[in-house]
């Protein structure tokens, strides 16, 4: 009776640690990545959470430096959600100082991003610091 216990439990184990590690070549997966390009990213970190409307519909899972030298993020996104061609990616902050995600305002193209293509229509984050400086220095216009 314990050795059945333990081998439902076991098997029990096995089953969420590939359902949420979302093992790819034993579950189709529920998320993919697009990736955006972006000029500045200060503050956004691995695992901030990407928005649409408010409602968390993905994370980031990557922040390198693209050819050009610009930031590019990859999404790791819902495939719930289509994300049209024509749709805008921009960094935004919660409260002053709060954490920096990513949001997304989605556009109204037919023609959908595929798995890892760039998301060049983008929004890089204020510079709160530069900004203050350029105030006290005067040369804010």
């Amino acid at each position: 009776m314990v050795g059945l216990f333990m081998l439902i439990g076991f098997g029990a184990f096995g089953y969420l640690a590939l359902q949420l590690g979302e093992v790819p070549y034993l579950s189709a997966g529920t998320t993919y990545i697009i990736k955006a390009e972006f000029d500045n990213v200060a503050g956004v970190k691995n695992g901030a959470s990407v928005q649409v409307a408010g409602v968390n519909v993905g994370e980031v899972v990557d922040i390198a430096l693209s050819e050009n030298e610009a930031a590019l993020l990859s999404l790791q996104i819902d495939k719930k959600l289509k994300v049209p061609i024509d749709s805008m990616a921009s960094v935004k902050s919660q409260g002053i100082i709060g954490d920096k995600y990513i949001q997304l305002s989605l556009g109204a193209d037919e023609t959908l991003f595929k798995p890892n293509e760039i998301l060049v229509e983008t929004e890089s984050s204020v510079d709160i610091e530069s900004l203050i400086s350029k105030f006290a220095f005067g040369s804010a216009k």
